[in-house]
């Protein structure tokens, strides 16, 4: 019988007590081997340093390899370096006709709304975003060649001298000594244990001059959309709460908490039938658990609501007939409020926390897949998709990292903040750039006003990329002088939120060992390093330190009053597009990935004076776009009568040029006018740059 691989990653295989301690010595020892440890490595050993990676796990790649294989980041022309060569092989590997078991490459485009040939599918250079766990995982073991990876280690002390670390010693006796050491874990373990300064949760708002930060007084995203009793006797608080509800109070909005944005595992299933395995409940399971979910259906059924997948999970295709699934809605694959002790728990209360993550999860997928009170139509979509026979074969064909969003940060002498992402403080000694949206999963699932609330997301796009400065992953001096930490670094809670992607971690890892080489080549402590040096050869080695938008055509300038997407309301889950070259307004345009169709929306509201307006929509028209977008224009005339005009556009025809006259309409003073674009029943991607109000005397 198979072990639980659960006891495997935590330590079951380790070797005996009676095993002779081990010492390895390198000029570099990196603890944690995710992604940006693999990056750390290859870059050390390009710089004729000596490295090694002592990982926790049974695997390396950490998310890269555990199941994220929908790459999240803002713009991918941000990607330099190690990073970007890793998705560079990532498309080598999948151009081989070898590389297709189950389905063809064009069959793979053709269901993403893409185009068939590599270059023109995958993106500039030849990178591919997408991608299976094992192929990742094989990927990044070839990219390290002999660089020795030592699995199973658990850290148990760190000893230093003063400020230096000297050596590590893990639980089954190996000791590590290095000139440098760098800490890839996502939980910041050896941080922690060298004794620098760090901070876990919500920061209040007030403590950095940010807005997003801290306890929200609103949450609409991912929210529950009816309301649903909390109490297990519906109507009596005395009866207690539902399983999944925490009784923490709403608190001061804005106030700091040590609330931790939300787990889950990205989950890699398939609707192929010869690799498809079934669902399986977890142990002990009971459907009665999940009766807030049951509710939640039931209420949306009662007041009309449509039910479809995309309430229920965020589905991204992968090839070979794959998925990452993600969280979507009120209710799904995140564990809100199960995690908050995870950061600083002993191994064995982590262990815990995991396996119940793992049952959580499971028991949710089996829910959707066998309750009577759900759907007939839910039962079957989930029904239809199983675990990767030929994915994490021995993990029990269930993803080898948990999706450790947050945990321990960094507290620096230099913190990335809210400011820093919408430029209103710039790093000057920029070592990676962020860009993705200032993002939050939700921390808590509370009682508000009598009914059950999610508190905590924040998805807040509309800003380049940003600089992440070289002080964010280095202590304070007088903590350690050895030491970088490029994963668990320096940043308040919603801006750690717009940096954690795996492809700037990987640049940040490269950016540490690069560091960490040329301290030890100066034999000076790496808060000492000479910056323009550093920076020198990261550009060398072909990282993207510095953002220029591309430069604007005068004659595309847009006239009059423009809403750019960036500031429209949204609904449903919006992809910031990288081809900033397309964009009329702003830093970028938006699309909805050609999924979730009738869940996302924008909703464009302009502050007007009165008067006569030829309202433009504005996009960049591709062959992939939707022919059938719905925009509909809401507004009301001199006597309060509500006026609703709707619109359906081809969003592929070239010859528009991206500019089409929804029409001119009087309209009212205020901000009493609105232009939403969805998604709904649409035939491709659909895309949204500004929404144009010109005023007739005015010319486009």
């Amino acid at each position: 019988m198979r072990p639980n691989w659960f006891h495997v990653i935590c330590g079951a295989l380790t070797i005996a007590a009676a095993a002779r301690a081990e010492t390895v010595t390198t000029d570099i020892c990196i603890y944690g081997g995710t992604a940006s440890g693999v990056a750390a490595a290859v870059q050390a050993a390009r710089m004729g340093k000596s490295v090694v990676i002592a990982e926790f796990g049974r695997h390396i790649g950490g998310l890269t390899s555990g199941g994220l294989g929908a790459t999240d980041i803002g713009n991918k022309a941000a990607i330099g370096g190690i990073s970007r060569e890793f998705y560079g092989r990532v498309a080598k590997h999948y151009a081989q006709p070898e590389a297709w078991l189950h389905e063809t490459r064009e069959d793979y485009f053709k269901a993403r709304g893409q185009r068939t040939t590599m270059q023109e599918a995958s993106g500039p250079e030849g990178t591919m975003w997408t991608f299976e766990p094992h192929v990742a995982e094989k990927i990044l073991r070839d990219m390290l060649g002999s660089t020795p990876v030592r699995l199973g280690q658990r850290l148990a002390t760190v000893q230093k001298q003063g400020p230096r670390i000297v050596q590590l010693t893990m639980e089954d006796g190996t000791i590590y000594r290095a000139r440098m050491f760098i800490d890839a874990t996502y939980e910041g373990d050896l941080m922690a244990k060298a004794g620098v300064s760090y901070t876990v949760g919500r920061e209040a708002n007030a403590l950095y001059g940010e807005t997003l930060n801290g306890i929200r007084a609103e949450t609409p995203l991912h929210q529950f959309e009816v309301k649903v009793d909390p109490y297990v006797k519906a109507g009596d608080p005395a009866s207690g709460l539902l399983p999944f509800i925490q009784s923490d109070l709403p608190g001061e909005p804005g106030g700091g908490d040590k609330s931790v944005q939300a787990y889950n595992f990205r989950l890699c299933y398939t609707h192929v039938e010869s690799n498809k395995l079934p669902h399986k409940a977890p142990e002990n399971y009971d459907p009665a658990t999940y009766e807030l979910l049951a509710r939640y259906i039931e209420n949306m059924v009662a007041t009309g609501k449509k039910l479809e997948m995309p309430l229920f999970w965020l589905f991204t295709r992968m090839p070979n007939g794959k998925t990452d699934i993600n969280n979507k809605g009120a209710f799904s694959t995140d564990f809100i409020g199960a995690n908050h002790a995870y950061p600083e728990a002993t191994y064995s209360e982590r262990a815990k926390i995991w396996k119940a993550h793992i049952d959580y999860v499971r028991g949710y997928i089996y829910f959707l897949a066998t309750s009577p009170r759900m759907p007939d139509h839910i039962r079957q979509e989930v029904q239809s998709w199983g675990p990767a026979k030929d994915e994490f074969a021995d993990t029990d064909h269930w993803p080898h990292q948990l999706y450790v969003r947050e945990a321990r940060r960094m507290v620096s002498t230099y913190v990335m903040t809210e400011l820093n992402c919408r430029g209103h403080k710039v790093a000057e000694d920029v070592i990676a750039l962020a860009a993705y949206m200032m993002d939050s999963h939700n921390c808590r699932r509370i009682v508000r006003n009598g009914y059950v609330e999610n508190e905590g997301d924040v998805e807040v796009h509309g800003f380049p990329p940003y600089p992440i400065s070289y002080r964010a992953i280095v202590p304070k001096q007088s903590e350690c002088e050895n030491l970088l930490v490029p994963i668990c670094l320096s940043a308040s809670h919603i801006a750690y939120g717009s940096i954690r992607m795996e492809p700037v971690f990987m640049i940040l890892g490269q950016s540490a060992a690069t560091a960490a080489a040329m301290a030890i080549d100066s034999g000076l402590p790496v808060q000492k390093n000479d910056y323009a040096a550093l920076r020198a050869r990261l550009v060398q080695d072909k990282q993207v330190l510095e953002w220029t938008a591309p430069k604007r055509d005068p004659a595309r300038e847009l006239k009059g009053i423009v809403v750019d997407d960036a500031t429209a309301e949204r609904t449903g889950h919006w992809h910031a597009s990288g081809l900033l070259t397309a964009s009329r307004a702003g830093s970028s345009y938006v699309h909805d990935n050609n999924s979730n169709k009738g869940l996302a929306s924008l909703k464009f509201i302009p502050e007007l004076a009165a008067g006569d307006y030829q309202v433009v929509f504005v996009f960049p028209p591709n062959a992939n776009r939707a022919t059938n977008v719905p925009v509909v224009l809401r507004t009301i005339d001199a006597n309060g009568k509500n006026i609703r005009v709707t619109r359906i556009v081809n969003q592929r025809a070239a010859s528009s040029g991206g500019l089409v006259e929804l029409g001119t309409f009087k309209l009212p003073a205020g901000r009493h006018t609105s232009v939403e674009v969805s998604n709904t029943g649409t035939d491709g991607h659909v895309v949204a740059d500004a929404v144009q109000f010109i005023p007739v005397q005015s010319k486009p």
